[in-house]
Order: C-alpha cells, then sequence, then structure tokens
C-alpha cells in the first residue's frame, strides 16, 4: 500500500507543548480538561472540541469548548450509541464531512449541535481499550486534514495518561489486572478439537502496554526506532528466505507485503514525525498505526481488508522490538493454567508451549484440518477456532470458561457460570470414567464385526497411551514431530535413538511410522530444501516429494528405522504417493539400506512391511498397478478432502464449507474400500474423520474396518461401535450413496439416534 503524503507535524508538536503545559500545571482534573478542549479547539481551528468520559459504563461529557455548557456530565450515551458511541465500541476514528449522514448518527439536543455539521472523533485508549473519546465539530461540511486528524490522535495518547492518573473512568478500565466491562462475554467460533477447560487468558504475543506517550529526548526516541527498523528488516528478509515452506498458499505474498511495509520510507517518515511531535517510539508507532487503520477502513478493496491482520502483525513486531519485549509467551513460560489466545499458530510454535499448563486454546483464524488442530486433538487440548475480533472482548489474565463441546467461550464468568461449568465437568468426567471402562474391550459391534482401533501419535509421551486407552496400536506415528521439536535437523543416532523407545514402549502391538512429511504448513526453520517459492505450498514440494529429491535425509532415516526395528516387525508408510514409480522409489531407498546393513552383518527387522497413504486422488486411479508391491494402505482424509474439493484446509475462510459427510467424499471412499477388498489390500483411515464418532459410523458403513485416531477418541469410537448393527449400518450408506442427498449428516445422525447408536 503505498504511503500518504508527508505531513507537517506542527499542529501536533503545538497541541503536545500545549498539553505538557496544562498537565504541569496546577488545578484540577476537571478545569484541565476544560483548558485541553480549548487549546485543541485553537491549534485546529474548530468551532468544537469535546471529551467524553467512561463512568458507570455510559459515556459522559466531561468537558466541551463550543457545545452548551450546561449539557456537561448531562450528556451520557451508551457503548455503541451516536457516534461517538460507535468511536468507542469499535475503537475507531471517524472523519465525517456531514455528521448526519452516518448510519450511527443521534443528535442531543441539550448539547446545541444542530447546527455544526463535519465531525472527526478519535478513540483515548489505555490498555487498549476505549476510556473515553475526543471529537471536534465544525459549521461548514468538511472533512478534517490528515494533519488534524494524527494532532487529535496524538491529543488523545496524552489525555490517557492524565485520564488514568486523575481517577476520571472506572477503574476497571485502567487497572490492568481488572479490566472487564460489567458482566461476562459469551464467544462463539468453530469447533476444531472438542473438550471443555478452564484457565486464565494469556496471549501468544502479548500487545506492548505504552506506559509513557511524552517524550523526554527526541534523538533518543529517533535512535531507538532507527534501530528497532534495521532489526525487524532483518526478522523479516530472513523470513522471506525460507518462505520455501510456507503456512498456506498465501504464504509468499504475506511475507512480501511485510517486507514492503517494512521498507516503506513513508511509514518509518511518519513515524519520525510523531516523535517530531514529543512522543516516545512506542506511543508514535501506536499514532501511526491507528492514523493506518482509520485510512485502511475507508478503501474499499477486499484484498487490502484482508491486510489489515499482516499490518497489526508488523505495527505489533516492530513495537516489541523497540521495547524489548521480544518473547513469545511460550518463551516467557506459562505460570498457571492457561487459555492460549492467538491469530493462528504453526505446529512447532504450539509444541513450545507446556503441556501441563496449556489448558486450551482460541483462535482467530484454523481450520479442522490444518495441523496444528492435528497436534492439539493429539495433545488432548480443546481448540476453538474463528473467533472474531477476540482482543476487543478478552484481556490478558482474564478468567475463560472454554465449552468447545457446545462452542461457547465465557469471558470473566459469574459465579454462577462457573457452577454450572464444574457440574458439565463432572459430566463428561463420568463418561470418561464409562470409556475407560472399555480400555480392555475389543471394538466389537452388535453383529459381531471386528473393527481395529488404533492411535496416531508422534511424540515419545504418547506411547503411554497405548496402555491407558487399551488401543491396537499405532496405526500412525508421526515422524516429523521429533524433527519440528527439534533445534537442529536430528542425526542418525538420536533418530535411531527415538524410534527404538518408541517400539520398546509398543511391546507387542504394531507401530506404523509414516516417513517425515515436512512442507506445507509444517515448515523446518533450519531446513531449507529449495528455492522455488509456491503460491500453495499444500499442493506443492511436500512430503514424499522432498524425501525423493533430497533423498539423504530419507536415506538416514531409512537406516535409523530399520536398526531400530531390529528382531522386530516394521511398517513403514509414505506421505502423499500420488503415482506408483513415486512408491517404488521410496522403497527402492529402503531396500538399499537394508542391503547395505545386511552387509555388514547388522541384525535386521524379521520383517518390512511398506504401505502408503492415500491423500492424493490420483493414486486411486492406480490401486490395481501398486497392490501387487503393497503390503498395506491408509486413506489421510484430511489432504484428500483438500485435494477432492480443491479448497486448502489452511484457508479459513473454506474451514466449514466442505463436510466429510457430504456425497462426493463418501462416494469417493466407498470406491477405494470397495477397490481394496477386491484386490486384497489391507485398508486403514488414518484421518481425522475417523476420531469423531458419527463420521466413523459412516467410514464402518463404507466397509472401513480399521481406524487410526487420536487417542481422546478412542473410548467415544469403541462406545460407537459396540452399539451398531454394522450390517444396518452399511444399508444406510448404500441409500446415502444411491441418493445423494444434500444433508447426510442430518440423515446419519437422525438414523443414529432412532438404533440408539452412542455417537456422543
Amino acid at each position: 500500500m503505498p504511503s500518504s503524503p508527508s505531513t507537517n507535524p506542527r499542529t501536533a508538536r503545538n497541541i503536545l507543548t500545549g498539553l505538557r503545559s496544562i498537565m504541569a500545571s496546577r488545578g484540577n482534573a476537571q478545569a484541565k480538561l476544560n483548558q485541553v478542549v480549548d487549546r485543541i479547539a485553537e491549534a485546529v481551528n474548530s468551532e468544537v472540541c469535546s471529551i467524553y468520559l467512561r463512568r458507570d459504563g455510559l459515556l459522559e461529557l466531561f468537558a466541551t469548548h463550543g457545545l452548551n455548557p450546561e449539557a456537561v456530565h448531562v450528556t451520557k450515551l451508551a457503548m455503541g450509541e451516536g457516534l461517538t458511541g460507535f468511536i468507542a465500541k469499535n475503537v475507531e476514528t471517524l472523519n465525517l464531512d456531514e455528521a448526519a449522514s452516518h448510519p450511527d448518527f443521534q443528535y442531543r439536543p441539550e448539547t446545541g449541535e444542530e447546527k455544526f455539521h463535519s465531525f472527526a472523533g478519535v478513540p483515548i485508549i489505555r490498555n487498549q481499550r476505549a476510556i473515553g473519546v475526543l471529537c471536534a465539530q465544525h459549521v461548514d461540511p468538511r472533512r478534517y486534514s490528515e494533519e488534524e486528524i494524527e494532532a487529535f490522535q496524538t491529543a488523545a495518547m496524552v489525555l490517557s495518561e492524565l485520564i488514568g492518573s486523575a481517577d476520571l473512568v472506572d477503574d476497571s478500565l485502567i487497572e490492568n489486572n481488572n479490566l472487564q466491562d460489567a458482566g461476562a462475554d459469551r464467544l462463539s467460533g468453530l469447533q476444531l478439537v472438542k473438550g471443555k477447560a478452564s484457565g486464565y487468558a494469556v496471549f501468544h504475543q502479548p500487545r506492548v502496554k505504552i506506559e509513557h506517550t511524552v517524550a523526554d529526548d527526541t534523538e533518543a526516541e529517533r535512535h531507538r526506532v532507527y534501530s528497532a527498523f534495521d532489526k525487524m528488516r532483518d526478522q523479516i528478509d530472513q523470513m522471506t528466505s525460507q518462505a520455501e515452506f510456507g503456512v498456506a498458499g498465501e504464504h509468499i505474498e504475506v511475507l512480501e507485503t511485510y517486507k514492503m511495509f517494512a521498507y516503506d520510507e513513508g511509514w518509518s517518515r511518519r513515524i519520525n514525525e510523531a516523535i517530531d511531535s514529543g512522543l516516545t517510539a512506542e506511543a508514535a508507532i501506536e499514532r501511526v498505526q491507528q492514523h493506518t487503520r482509520m485510512r485502511m477502513r475507508q478503501i474499499d478493496d477486499p484484498l487490502l481488508a484482508e491486510r489489515m491482520h499482516d499490518l497489526e502483525d508488523l505495527a505489533n513486531r516492530l513495537l516489541r522490538i523497540v521495547s524489548g519485549q521480544m518473547s513469545t509467551a511460550a518463551q516467557m513460560g506459562l505460570r498457571k493454567d492457561t487459555i492460549l489466545i492467538a491469530r493462528n499458530l504453526g505446529p512447532a510454535e504450539l509444541l513450545e508451549y507446556d503441556r501441563r499448563r496449556l489448558k486450551g486454546l482460541v483462535l482467530e483464524e484454523g481450520s479442522l484440518t490444518a495441523h496444528v488442530t492435528i497436534i492439539a486433538r493429539a495433545m488432548g487440548i480443546p481448540i476453538l477456532g474463528r473467533v472474531k475480533n477476540i482482543k476487543q472482548f478478552v484481556r490478558e489474565d482474564d478468567h475463560l470458561l472454554l465449552n468447545v463441546d457446545e462452542n461457547i467461550l465465557f469471558v470473566r464468568p459469574s459465579s454462577a457460570m462457573e457452577e454450572a461449568f464444574q457440574a458439565q465437568l463432572e459430566l463428561s468426567q463420568k463418561k470418561r470414567e464409562t470409556y475407560s471402562a472399555l480400555r480392555d474391550q475389543d471394538a466389537v459391534s452388535k453383529d459381531g464385526t471386528r473393527v481395529i482401533v488404533n492411535i496416531n501419535a508422534g511424540l515419545r509421551d504418547d506411547m503411554a497411551m497405548l496402555n491407558l486407552t487399551g488401543a491396537d496400536g499405532i496405526g500412525l506415528f508421526r515422524t516429523e514431530f521429533q524433527f519440528l521439536v527439534a533445534a537442529t535437523l536430528p542425526g542418525r543416532t538420536g533418530q535411531l535413538r527415538f524410534y527404538k523407545d518408541v517400539l520398546e514402549a509398543a511391546g507387542d502391538k504394531p507401530v506404523i511410522f509414516r516417513t517425515v512429511d515436512i512442507g506445507g504448513d509444517k515448515p523446518l526453520p533450519y531446513f531449507q530444501p529449495s528455492d522455488i517459492q509456491e503460491d500453495n505450498p499444500a499442493m506443492g514440494w511436500r512430503a514424499l516429494r522432498i524425501g525423493l529429491e533430497r533423498d539423504a535425509l530419507m536415506k538416514v532415516q531409512a537406516r535409523s528405522l530399520i536398526e531400530a526395528a531390529a528382531g522386530k516387525t516394521l511398517n513403514v508408510m509414505f506421505p502423499m504417493v500420488a503415482e506408483p514409480w513415486e512408491f517404488d522409489e521410496a522403497r527402492a531407498v529402503f531396500e538399499q539400506q537394508l542391503a547395505f546393513l545386511r552387509s555388514r552383518k547388522k541384525q535386521l527387522p524379521l520383517k518390512l512391511r511398506y504401505g502408503a497413504m492415500l491423500e492424493v486422488p490420483a493414486l486411486a486411479e492406480c490401486l490395481d498397478v501398486l497392490a501387487p508391491r503393497l503390503d498395506f494402505l491408509s486413506i489421510g482424509t484430511n489432504d484428500l478432502t483438500q485435494f477432492l474439493f480443491a479448497a486448502d484446509r489452511s484457508n479459513p475462510k473454506l474451514a466449514e464449507r466442505f463436510d466429510w459427510l457430504s456425497p462426493a467424499i463418501l462416494r469417493f471412499l466407498k470406491r477405494i474400500s470397495d477397490t481394496a477388498a477386491r484386490l486384497d489390500i489391507d485398508l486403514s483411515v488414518c484421518g481425522e474423520m475417523g476420531g469423531r464418532p458419527l463420521d466413523a459410523l459412516a467410514l464402518i458403513g463404507l466397509g472401513i474396518r480399521n481406524l487410526s485416531i487420536t487417542p481422546a477418541s478412542v473410548g467415544p469410537i469403541k462406545a460407537m461401535i459396540r452399539s451398531v448393527d454394522v450390517s444396518e449400518a452399511a444399508a444406510l450408506l448404500d441409500n446415502v450413496l444411491a441418493e445423494a442427498p444434500a444433508n447426510p449428516r442430518d440423515i446419519i445422525s437422525n438414523w443414529a439416534k432412532a438404533h440408539n447408536v452412542d455417537v456422543g
């Protein structure tokens, strides 16, 4: 976005000089506010200047130049009422040449404001909340200049210090440990990982609290900003150089936007001008960001609107650098039970947190099939995603009750809410106890059909869940997790020791190791295997494609796995196989390492079984070709869904668009199931679909007899299987496939209820 023309900071500097003089003078707060509105009105040649402050939940007119003085402390507005209420509620700047044209305009006759047409207002912000509004009015219909708006924003920042120290607004808006409005908030979003949790809000990247707005040494503040810009630009350059493993298809574009703004001379010049007006480095960055937000909201361009988050991230990054507060919450450590708040997270970022303290996760974005969701589900951490504007409702250290089962986040709950939540937790605990009683029971249906129920794993600690859940084995061991949590690329010795530990922990139960699946939304910051920039990494150079091109990585892993499985059966599965030749090349890498170790007289596995993940639809067309060389096949429903629907699993706009129980998915899975049965291929499902009771019911009705799911899902899935007649479920699915209704989920759910099938 191009920078705006340079503006003269003289007006803001004059106002700031005047405000400093007023703040330093003797007199009570009311007298100072009266002087402030007079000084601002004079500086910007405005006929009206008014200050509204929040008291008792309302916006009260505290001081005015130009309106009826008898309206002071009489005129009061609710949050969201009128233009002033709109500014406070939305923490947004307004600049209107005709106030009455705005849909929220309201006329208050006691103020005598009927003759004024133009209106401008900025929020007075303290601790990231609007504690008041500074506004100006003029008889003539005109928009205030950018210089004047910046002057208002500068004045509002300084006023926040005066107001905060003068006991003029509600204490709850000033004290950092008690920021709530009256009453609790109830938010909702997208259910990503079900569960319940209680904890205190912690932001993954805490915003910088600006304590001081007025600078003592302008040149010192300017030096701090120059140094911060240098550091930020180095960071952005490094991020851009590592963009081959972007989080999503737009990752490269996002980084290029970051880089454009990081090097935008207009942006840095405006910050310097704000410093010239007398602000500290932090206050200058924040003032320019406030002005940028206002300008962006005036641009009717969806693409630019979507970039608002990116601009916020960049400004916050600069603020953290200039203030020296660079650590994430994970690096600083969690001190108590925590509900983590973030825009989004990568898998490695989630794994940095203390699992004992992290109880839940709330995201502004997020999708059902993103890898951070998969990892959180494996860790038993409930996630509520797509919670919009959460920072307007939740502040650091707020008490939160997260109930993803019912799509609810309670913010600052009342005692009655806490009691009800505790009762729900107790019911959930009883249900878990019921599931625990099934630990030693096989997953056998009412009509005697045995279903294999394995678990997905990826960390050494996950192995304890085998015995705790009574699962049949590990149907998917994600070996890349070891790479994600490591500071450097794991070597052969480390991998060998790790895989040995996993196999020993499994005992006689089988473990299927998936070779490293990196790329897409699982980047390794220390590993840069390609110079190719991809528009859509999810469908690009990732998983087996990386392993085959950079075969040194695969050779080391193959040798480590073979040595670790000495005297045991080794099950190896290759991810994202699109054509049979890819499977053959990957298998050849293992066979070469097997031959090498045999020549060295090393003890070898008793048996080596090779499998493929069916995630790319193209492979389904070649199963007959691959079958003679294939020991087992596992359907990865997460990637399969995004490829079938051409819907990026990391794109939050598509998170709810497609359903696993859609006719297209069910028909495709049925075809694979029938083909596997005809070719005598050992078939399983290891995607998230298998861990949801209703969806798993559909899979079983399609002929799937082997599921690999998260540990937390084993109990509910066993309960569902033991309550269903598989032959009846198969008849139901035959009808669904034949009719292809628009709402198969509702049909299957109603059938389950009518037949007393336990789907949770």
